[in-house]
């Protein structure tokens, strides 16, 4: 097993609801700030090209196509002049506006080794605001428990993003018993309308795959960007024998013995979700950042920005529409 992300360089502070005051509230934020900007300064070059890499307003370079590019972006005088078929590669706005929307439903008050996924959540909303701040640019967040759902008006400057985050880790826990609503939290993202951006979905994205339409339909005016956050649990059960397990979505207590037979099935069926999420969000044309409790998240980030940049132009996840 991978070392906890506590141990590492990915070190999550806490942000249990309620159980943090002020003081130590701002200083888990800071300690937050301060791993994000060392990790990440220098993963991008310029604005904010990289993270997402999608459509933008301004032409770039003519580049030769290849399998898998959108011939929505063909240069057809270059391809004529060449007799090479060509795509344009564009440019991002100079200022970006990015949407959160930040699932904090009850099943993301869990974590195994150290770290809640809520912790996680909260540190991946952080370093999408490194990613995307600066240079005019604005950002805002949806915030939903199930119970309810928090607007943070989008706006910029660093003063703005550090209300927002510590908006986002003291949202308060959704009482037991009260399922999430990704869907709705999508849906409020679309109404009303917003000019074209970023849109990034932050969920461990359990339960029924009830939200595709919704992002679908998100997917029409903004880039998406899916951030799946998962707990080593959540993938596969320990070999404990009896436990009793408690579904804070649904209210309900179970006993179980953990057999090999029950382990392999919720493995399987755990892997079967998971797989069924990232055909999902991709057919949306929704790239996928998967981060886990146990282990260096801030590293995956950076992993994934680079595969980002070192395939732009060259995208095979967006399906065309029906």
């Amino acid at each position: 097993m991978s070392a906890p992300a506590h141990r590492d360089g990915g070190a999550l502070p806490s942000f249990r609801s309620g159980e943090l005051r002020n003081p130590e509230l701002s200083a888990a934020l800071r300690t937050l700030e301060l791993t994000v900007r060392r990790r990440l300064d220098g993963v991008l070059h310029g604005e904010h090209l990289g993270l997402i890499p999608g459509p933008g307003t301004e032409s770039g370079d003519a580049r030769e196509y290849q399998p898998g590019d959108d011939v929505r972006q063909m240069d057809w005088s270059v391809t004529a002049r060449t007799t090479h078929p060509h795509v344009r590669m564009s440019v991002a706005d100079r200022e970006l506006e990015t949407w959160l929307v930040v699932d904090l439903s009850a099943s993301l008050d869990f974590g195994t080794t150290g770290a809640e996924k809520r912790d996680l959540a909260v540190a991946a909303a952080a370093a999408v605001t490194h990613l995307t701040s600066g240079g005019g640019n604005r950002i805002g967040a949806i915030v939903a428990t199930g119970e309810r759902t928090v607007r943070i008006p989008a706006r910029g400057g660093r003063l703005h993003a550090q209300a927002m985050l510590r908006k986002i880790a003291t949202t308060p826990q959704a009482p037991d018993g009260v399922r999430g609503d990704l869907r709705g939290a999508i849906e409020s993202l679309r109404r009303p309308q917003r000019r074209r951006g970023l849109a990034v979905v932050i969920s461990d994205f359990l339960g029924p795959i009830d939200w595709e339409r919704s992002m679908r339909a998100l997917s029409g005016r903004h880039d998406l960007l899916g951030i799946e956050v998962l707990d080593p649990r959540d993938l596969e059960l320990p070999d404990v024998g009896d436990v009793v397990l408690h579904d804070p979505e649904t209210g309900r207590t179970r006993e179980f013995h953990t057999s090999p037979s029950l382990r392999a099935d919720f493995a399987a069926a755990a892997q079967e979700h998971r797989r069924a999420v990232e055909h999902t969000l991709r057919g949306c044309g929704a790239p996928v950042l998967a981060l886990r409790t146990d282990r260096d998240w801030i590293a995956d980030v950076v992993r994934f920005v680079a595969s980002r940049r070192h395939s732009y132009g060259a995208r095979v996840n967006r399906v065309p529409r029906q």
